[in-house]
C-alpha cells in the first residue's frame, strides 16, 4: 500500500464532504458537489483526472436527451450491466441530499452516451418508480444481483427525516434511521417490492455492502437510534425464479464495528475497507481484506498504511473509491497549519497489480463515505462559491473549460439590498424560497434606466418563469417600472380622421338619387 499526497487545482472548493466518484472504463467521474452548479458546468460531473499526483476537474458534458442531475450528497451508487454478460456498463444512483439539505427519493440511471478520443458524453434518465416505493434518504446502499439470467437492485438501510408530523422547528431538520426493510427494485419496469426479514431488527446507515452474483454481504454500519457500530455481519441472498423472488437473510459471525468505510475492489473476488469510524470521535485506522467465495466470506487484517501525523490527528476523514484498487481520501485543512484550503486529499493505492477493466468497474458499495454524526460542522457549512482565486478549470483541448465572464458578478450585486419599496428580504430572517437558492436570494436584472437588481420573490415570480427568462436574452421589468416600459414600447393610440358624412336627398318613396339639376327643377317647382 501506497499512500500520496495530491495537489489540487484552483477549483478545490468543488469537493465537499459525501461526494462520489465513478469509474467508466477507467476513467472517473466526481459528483456531488456541496452547492448548486455554476453556468460553467450546469450538470455538476467533471471528470477526475490525476496525473503526476495533480488533480483536475474537467466539466462533463450531458446529451440533449437527458434528464437533470442535481448533484447528490451522500447517496446510493452501484455499477450496473443488464446482466454478466453484457457489455454495457451504467451507474445507478439513488436518494442523497440536495443543496438546500432536501432529501432525494428518485433513481436516476447514468450511463456513457458517446465517447469520442477523451471526452465522454453521459446521457442520463430518470426512472419512475411504483410499487412499494422507498422515502427519501440518504447514507443507505444499492447493489446488483444476478440470479437465473436475470438482475434486481437491492436497497437497505439510511437516515430520513423525521415524519411531518413530528418535526418542531428546533429539530426540523432531526433524522431518524430508516426501517430495515430490503427493497428489490426491477429496473427495467420500475417495479418495487419490500421485504421484511426477522434478522434485521435495527436501522442502519453508512454500512458496507458488497454484492456477488446473487449474494449481498452488510457489514457493520451505525445505529442511530442505539448510537452504537454493531459487528454486524448479513448475508442477504434474492433468488429470482419465473415467479415471486426469494429473500432470505443469515446472521454471521465475524464481522466488524465500523461506519462510513470506504471499500474497494483489488481483485475479482478480494475486496479492501479503508478508514471510517469505530467510535463517534474516533477514527477506524485498520485496514481490512474482505475475500468472497461460493457462499462464504472471509475479513482478515492487512498491513495498514504508514499514515502521516495529519491524518492521524485529523478528527473526521472522508473520500471514495476510484476503482482499481484506489481511495481518495479528504481531510479538513484546519489540522494542517501551512495548508490554506478548507481541505487537503491523499491517494491511497491498496494494489500495485494491475488488474482488467472488469474489475475496474465492477465496483458495488455504498459510497458514502462519512458519518454526519462526525463532522456536522463540515456538512452544514456556508455553501461553497467561486472566489477570486478559485476562477477557473484548467483545461485541454479535449474538454470544456470554465470561463470567469460566464457568472455574474456577485460582490457588485449585493443580495442584501433593498430592492424595492415592498422588499422584504432581510438577512437575519430570510429562507430558501425557490429550490435553486441555497443561502442567498434568487435575483433577477432590471432593465429600466441604467438597470438594477431586484429580489425575484419580491416580484412574485414563479420558479419556471425565473428559469425561463434566467434561460433567455429578453429584457425583464420589475414591478415598479414595467408600467413605464410598456408606456416607452408602445405607440400613443391616434384618433382616426374624421371624414364628412356623404349625405344624400332622396326622393321619397324612390331608391334613386337627385341629380343637382333636378333639385333646382324642384325647387323651382314648388315655391
Amino acid at each position: 500500500m501506497s499512500l500520496q499526497m495530491v495537489t489540487v487545482g484552483h477549483n478545490i472548493a468543488l469537493i465537499q464532504p459525501g461526494f462520489s466518484l465513478m469509474n467508466f472504463d477507467g476513467q472517473v467521474f466526481f459528483f456531488g458537489q456541496k452547492g448548486w452548479p455554476k453556468r460553467s458546468c450546469p450538470t455538476g460531473v467533471f471528470h477526475f483526472d490525476i496525473k503526476k499526483n495533480h488533480l483536475k476537474l474537467k466539466p462533463a458534458v450531458f446529451s440533449k436527451d437527458s434528464c437533470y442531475l442535481p448533484p447528490l450528497r451522500y447517496p446510493a451508487t452501484c455499477s450496473y450491466k443488464g446482466s454478466l454478460e453484457s457489455e454495457k456498463h451504467q451507474y445507478i444512483i439513488h436518494g442523497g441530499k440536495t443543496p438546500n439539505n432536501e432529501l432525494s427519493d428518485k433513481i436516476y440511471i447514468m450511463s456513457v452516451a458517446c465517447k469520442n478520443n477523451k471526452k465522454v458524453t453521459f446521457r442520463c434518465t430518470e426512472k419512475d418508480l411504483v410499487g412499494d416505493v422507498p422515502e427519501a434518504r440518504y447514507g443507505h446502499s444499492i447493489n446488483v444481483v444476478y440470479s437465473r439470467g436475470k438482475s434486481m437492485g437491492v436497497l437497505f438501510g439510511g437516515r430520513s427525516y423525521m415524519p411531518s408530523t413530528q418535526r418542531t422547528t428546533e429539530k426540523w431538520n432531526s433524522v431518524a434511521d430508516c426501517l430495515p426493510h430490503v427493497f428489490l427494485v426491477d429496473f427495467e419496469f420500475g417495479c418495487v417490492t419490500s421485504y421484511t426479514l426477522p434478522e434485521l431488527q435495527d436501522g442502519l446507515s453508512f454500512h458496507v455492502s458488497i454484492a456477488r452474483n446473487d449474494t449481498i454481504y452488510i457489514l457493520g454500519g451505525h445505529s442511530l437510534a442505539n448510537n452504537i457500530r454493531p459487528a454486524n455481519l448479513y448475508r442477504i441472498k434474492v433468488d429470482l425464479p419465473l415467479g415471486s423472488p426469494a429473500v432470505n437473510c443469515t446472521v454471521l459471525p465475524g464481522g466488524i464495528s465500523v461506519s462510513s468505510a470506504i471499500l474497494t475492489q483489488t481483485n475479482n473476488d478480494e475486496f479492501v475497507i479503508v478508514g471510517g469510524y469505530q467510535l463517534e470521535n474516533q477514527k477506524r485506522m485498520v485496514c481490512n481484506i474482505v475475500s468472497l467465495g461460493d457462499n462464504t466470506i472471509e475479513i482478515s487484517d492487512m498491513e495498514t498504511p504508514d499514515w502521516t501525523p495529519d491524518i492521524k490527528h485529523s478528527k473526521i476523514w472522508f473520500g471514495s473509491s476510484m476503482g482499481n484498487g484506489t481511495v481518495f481520501l479528504g481531510l479538513p485543512g484546519d489540522n494542517k497549519q501551512t495548508m490554506t484550503e478548507a481541505f487537503y486529499f491523499y491517494l491511497l493505492k491498496c494494489s500495485e497489480d494491475d488488474v482488467s477493466e472488469e474489475q475496474k468497474i465492477c465496483t458495488n458499495s455504498q459510497t458514502s463515505t462519512e458519518d454526519p454524526g462526525d463532522s456536522t460542522p463540515f456538512e452544514d457549512s456556508e455553501e461553497f462559491c467561486f472566489s477570486a482565486e478559485a476562477t477557473s478549470f484548467d483545461g485541454d483541448d479535449e474538454f470544456d473549460t470554465y470561463n470567469e465572464d460566464d457568472e455574474d458578478d456577485e460582490s457588485v450585486t449585493g443580495y442584501w439590498i433593498t430592492c424595492c419599496p415592498t422588499c422584504d428580504v432581510d438577512i437575519n430572517t430570510w429562507v430558501p424560497f425557490y429550490s435553486t437558492e441555497l443561502n442567498k436570494p434568487a435575483m433577477i436584472y432590471c432593465s429600466h434606466g441604467d438597470g438594477h437588481w431586484v429580489h425575484a420573490q419580491c416580484m412574485d415570480l414563479a420558479e419556471r418563469t425565473l428559469i425561463h427568462l434566467s434561460e433567455g436574452s429578453n429584457k425583464y421589468y420589475c414591478n415598479e417600472h414595467v408600467q413605464i416600459a410598456r408606456a416607452l414600447h408602445t405607440p400613443k393610440r391616434s384618433l382616426p380622421l374624421q371624414k364628412p358624412p356623404m349625405k344624400s336627398l332622396h326622393k321619397k318613396g324612390s331608391g334613386k338619387v337627385l341629380t343637382p339639376a333636378k333639385k333646382s327643377f324642384l325647387r323651382r317647382l314648388f315655391d
